[in-house]
Parts: structure tokens; C-alpha cells; sequence
């Protein structure tokens, strides 16, 4: 069954490596929901206007990187609509829940390369602040519209 129309809910799934932190993800969907609200989207659909704004990026093409790879993959699942805790209980049922979402020096590598940042900002702000400079990219992106 498809638990989208089942629930009315949009399920997008992305690649936790390459999300920073919580809020990484929760801004870009609340700064998505708003476009998609004013009229300045992207993109047609919600689940791939969050994809944009959780990579940085205006090309939906490259903002695909954020979305699951073929193997194993770490993922965290974005779910907005109508019935959201029935989707989430469904959704359980073939994952295996586990913390994805914080930041780990795992992630660094990743997400300097996902979101183009440089050692020179690195060395200017602390590799402790990587989180805040995906942030800042997430940002940028109303901008570069």
C-alpha cells in the first residue's frame, strides 16, 4: 500500500550523513513549507522542495545527493500531512530506529564536500560550528533564488 495517500502525508527520505543536526533538518522544512506557501518554490513538490533547501542547492539535480544511495544507507525521514503518527507507525515496522540526525566527526568529510565548505572558514569559525555553516547554506539559498 502506498502509505502517502494512505495517510495524506508527504514522506521524503534523506541521507542522514549529510544532515548536520535537528534543526538542519527542521529549517529546511519549515523554510520549504513557507516557499512552497509564497509561491517561490523550486520545485512542484514538497518532498523535493525540502531536498533543495536541505542540500544548499538550487539544482534539483544535485540536491537529489541528499536522498538515499543504493546499500545500506543511515536515513532520516522527514513526514508532513495529515496523519503523521499512523505514516511513522507503518514506517517503523522496516526500519530500525537508531540517533542520525547529530552531528559526529563521522559526518565532517561529507558535509564539507556536500556543502562546500572551506578550510579557511573552518579554521575562521572551529569544526565545531560545521552545523551552523550548513545552516547558513540552507539560508543562502532564499537568496540565490
Amino acid at each position: 500500500m502506498n502509505w502517502q495517500k494512505k495517510h495524506r502525508v508527504i514522506i521524503q527520505v534523506l541521507d542522514a550523513d549529510r544532515i548536520a543536526s535537528r534543526e538542519h533538518i527542521s529549517f529546511a522544512v519549515e523554510k520549504a513549507k513557507r516557499a512552497m506557501h509564497d509561491g517561490r518554490n523550486i520545485a512542484k513538490d514538497l518532498g523535493i522542495e525540502i531536498l533543495l533547501y536541505a542540500s544548499g542547492k538550487r539544482q534539483i539535480e544535485q540536491a537529489m545527493s541528499m536522498g538515499v544511495h543504493p546499500g545500506k544507507n543511515s536515513v532520516a525521514i522527514v513526514i508532513i500531512g495529515d496523519d503523521t503518527k499512523g505514516a511513522s507507525t507503518n514506517i517503523k515496522t522496516i526500519i530500525h530506529e537508531a540517533p542520525v540526525l547529530d552531528y559526529t566527526k563521522c559526518k565532517k568529510r561529507k558535509l564539507i564536500k556536500t556543502f562546500d565548505i572551506t578550510e579557511a572558514e573552518i579554521r575562521a569559525v572551529g569544526e565545531d560550528k560545521i552545523p551552523e555553516l550548513v545552516l547558513e547554506r540552507v539560508a543562502l539559498l532564499d537568496v540565490m533564488k
